[in-house]
């Protein structure tokens, strides 16, 4: 009899350590603006430092797409998205677990890895600009934004026959430093990292001539809850990675 007991608890126990090994080794699936490219992997490497059993799988792209495949059931644990009003959109429908959080402001920059263009926006005039490239606005926020900037100076309807539209910003971006668009107009995150900056010129452009890029970050409803999702996007919302943001030009509310 006493034995018995002695291996129910053992039982118990390692019913409980299996239940915590899986908690554990639960990856949290992040759904990420493009812009986030170079600033998300240092964001995942800080929190690896506090948690190093974490499993954080980051997926990039653009923030519409990946409102219509969360609305699809696309099975990802946080959303941040460029626009704000997707999470808000998944939120009315009943996706998300929470409040939305403006995470971070984006800024849109002018950059060219071939041609100056200190001169601004006026550049996009020349002849010497064959192709610019800007993400596409159907679905992605800075594409939105740069069609904005562009019909705020009155030469969308000039320009618009040498737009080439990327995917998400990222491609975008990556028009620009191939050489598959002269100029891009993109966002400032982006630029900022070593291997953009190091081949190519940009001016930051007035942010009153767009929309706020307003970027807000969510906690996807599913079918099982996982902590650690709550507690990865509690640190990147936290002080401690502000000035992670700020390295990327993002402006932190």
């Amino acid at each position: 009899m006493i034995r018995n007991v002695y291996d129910m608890k053992s039982v118990i126990i390692f019913i409980a350590f299996l239940f915590t090994l899986s908690a554990q080794a639960q990856t949290v699936k992040v759904a990420a603006a493009s812009d986030m490219k170079y600033l998300m992997p240092e964001l995942v490497a800080g929190y690896k430092t506090k948690y190093p059993s974490a499993a954080i799988d980051v997926s990039f792209g653009s923030s519409g797409l990946f409102y219509q495949q969360i609305s699809n059931g696309a099975a990802y644990d946080i959303y941040f998205s460029a626009d704000i009003s997707y999470p808000e959109k998944l939120k009315d429908f009943g996706f998300v677990n929470g409040n939305v959080t403006t995470y971070a402001f984006g800024s849109l920059v002018l950059y060219s890895a071939s041609i100056d263009v200190s001169k601004g926006i006026d550049v996009l005039k020349d002849d010497a600009v064959k192709k610019i490239a800007i993400a596409n606005p159907q679905h992605a926020p800075y594409g939105k934004r740069a069609v904005e900037c562009l019909k705020y100076y009155k030469i969308y309807d000039l320009v618009k026959s040498k737009l080439v539209l990327g995917d998400n910003i990222t491609q975008t971006a990556q028009y620009t430093v191939t050489g598959n668009a002269d100029v891009g107009i993109i966002a400032l995150a982006l630029v900022l990292a070593p291997e953009m900056k190091s081949k190519g010129g940009y001016i930051i452009l007035d942010a009153k001539t767009y929309n706020p890029v307003e970027q807000g970050c969510v906690l996807i409803r599913s079918r099982q809850e996982n902590p650690e999702a709550s507690r990865f996007l509690k640190f990147v919302l936290s002080h401690e990675c502000k000035p992670l943001f700020e390295k990327y030009g993002f402006i932190v509310p």
